[in-house]
């Protein structure tokens, strides 16, 4: 991935169509080695980008899938405590067990379980992985400024076994869905891009490529819906991966064309809500997709 133009060739190759903007920010994290931040709505593929990447690259992804209560241990390393146990239940049986000796065979690789962020700096014959940190909105400040210092010096302490340091930084990238604003300081380690729902041929380029057993009259008609359907006043907007759940389900349908009927049979493959699926029973399916056709008559 020599310039922008690799790395859209190289993502679209794994099925992932971003614009120059995403491509542009991709690039750059590459080459200046800085974690890139990736925010925006549910379902636009920020977390898809990183799996593109790795498998672009032939490159282990790591995953930190963030939650409330997540904190340094658990991201980084825990001891193996039932072997622990096992091994001192051992040694009192055997007899004559030397206490400071067992103590410091207890606290050696052999029972650590490495969590992610331990996982992203240990040296990897593929290269450096790409380490996934996504929906980081869902922790909590004490976590974030933890992150501050592993993603500025890219190593991690563990006291029994002290500070271990990634021989290559890994390729970075955090997710937001934005459900809280994270904090300027852990923002300004990173390059920020807002991925924003697509264009229609933009989305068109995307469901062509992950389904691209559909008819052609078939995803245009899906895509103009999905797009009139994010203007409407929803509890939860659909993104680009219920555009694809859609389409595949209509495929198996053996669905040609849509109707109010069907969308009205299938809505729970793009939205998650019921109040939403009611709205859109009826007269409002049959409204919104005359207005997809008229689109794409004039379009």
């Amino acid at each position: 991935m020599h310039s922008i133009d690799d790395v859209q060739t190289a993502l679209a190759q794994e099925g992932y169509v971003c614009g120059r903007a995403l491509a542009t920010v991709v690039f750059l994290s590459r080459a200046l080695g800085r974690p890139l931040f990736l925010e925006g709505e549910a379902g636009t593929g920020k977390t898809e980008i990183a799996k593109a990447l790795a498998a672009s690259l032939g490159r282990d992804l790591i995953r930190l899938q963030c939650y409330e209560g997540l904190d340094a241990a658990s991201a980084v390393y825990e001891w193996n405590f039932a072997e622990q146990m096992i091994a001192i239940r051992t040694a009192e049986a055997a007899g004559g067990a030397d206490r400071n000796a067992l103590k410091s065979e207890l606290f050696t690789e052999d029972y650590l379980i490495a969590r992610p962020l331990l996982q992203a700096m240990r040296p990897n014959p593929k290269g450096a992985p790409v380490l996934l940190i996504d929906e980081i909105d869902r922790t909590d400040a004490p976590f974030e400024a933890f992150l501050l210092e592993a993603l500025s010096d890219f190593q991690v302490t563990i006291p029994e076994l002290g500070t271990i340091k990634a021989p290559e930084p890994p390729l970075v990238i955090l997710t937001s869905n934005r459900t809280r604003e994270v904090h300027d300081a852990l923002k300004r380690r990173c390059l920020y891009h807002w991925v924003d729902y697509p264009t229609f041929d933009r989305e068109m380029d995307i469901l062509t490529a992950r389904v691209p057993d559909a008819a052609r009259d078939l995803s245009r008609e899906v895509v103009a819906f999905v797009q009139r359907l994010r203007g409407e006043d929803l509890f939860k907007t659909p993104g680009v991966a219920e555009t694809i759940d859609w389409a595949k389900c209509l495929l198996a349908l053996d669905v040609i064309t849509l109707s109010p009927e069907v969308i009205s049979d299938t809505l729970g493959a793009i939205l998650k809500y019921q109040d939403d699926i009611q709205a859109l029973q009826g007269s409002a399916a049959k409204r919104l997709l005359d207005e997809a056709r008229a689109d794409l008559a004039t379009g």
